[in-house]
């Protein structure tokens, strides 16, 4: 517990001062890059209209929002929502019957989502502080989990998994791009939190990701595709192949 509990520390303490300086989080060339990083992970029709101050904290790894195929109405969730990109993006697709909750654990992050909000005068968006391991969510409750490069920062994933079940309603489904690998990293890496914070050392293997989901109660698991993420993680001795993913699952209806 007491490793849980620094994990999340750090994590928080990273993206804290991110959003207080608006600087990137892994480098000039990291999927937690600034403005530019968005226009790399989303096509521009999708950013059409959004302040800097929002594109300014993109701090992804990939498109959620696309691959989650939201329709009007719908009721969607963002697991680390951050400065709120994703949940804004959402806001659009879901339009006004349908709802958007951002869930982070980091009060800055949440500040900078707020004020974007007003600034845009967003009205079916919530944002909600918390872990994404005990979502302040009702159970059954949400049609959409979307997440985007944070169960990787996650200690607990399987925690997440569940929770992210626990909310979904029958039939409900997951979007997430993250950061996963191909083996492990070596327990020197493990041990650096700094690396975890920063997008790295907190993905697991592919294949235990999807096992996790399964045993959380996921079907139909799918990577729907994965690329190199040799761009964003500098290679070191001991580490893995690391790629960026996008993964898929439903919640049975029965």
């Amino acid at each position: 517990m007491t490793q849980l509990t620094e994990i999340h520390g750090v994590v928080q303490d990273h993206y804290g001062a991110i959003a207080e300086s608006r600087s990137s989080c892994c480098g000039a060339n990291g999927c937690c890059d600034d403005a530019s990083n968005a226009t790399l992970l989303y096509n521009a029709e999708l950013l059409d209209g959004l302040p800097a101050d929002v594109t300014g904290l993109s701090l992804g790894c990939g498109d959620p929002v696309t691959i989650a195929g939201l329709q009007p109405g719908e009721r969607v969730l963002d697991l680390g929502s951050g400065g709120g990109i994703d949940c804004f993006l959402a806001a659009r697709q879901v339009g006004a019957a349908g709802s958007v909750i951002g869930v982070d654990m980091t009060p800055a992050m949440l500040a900078q989502a707020h004020a974007n909000q007003q600034r845009m005068g967003v009205t079916n968006v919530e944002f909600r502080q918390g872990q994404i391991e005990a979502l302040p969510v009702a159970d059954n409750s949400i049609d959409v989990v979307m997440s985007n490069c944070v169960i990787n920062l996650a200690p607990d994933k399987l925690a997440v998994f569940r929770e992210a079940f626990r909310v979904l309603r029958p039939g409900g489904r997951v979007a997430v791009s993250d950061i996963v690998t191909e083996g492990e990293f070596s327990d020197e890496l493990r041990a650096d939190l700094s690396q975890w914070a920063g997008c790295v050392t907190g993905a697991i293997d592919a294949a235990d990701y999807m096992a996790q989901m399964h045993a959380a109660g996921f079907t139909d698991i799918a990577v729907t595709d994965k690329r190199s993420a040799a761009e964003i993680v500098p290679i070191q001795p001991g580490m893995p192949r690391v790629y960026s993913a996008r993964v898929t699952a439903l919640k049975p209806t029965a």
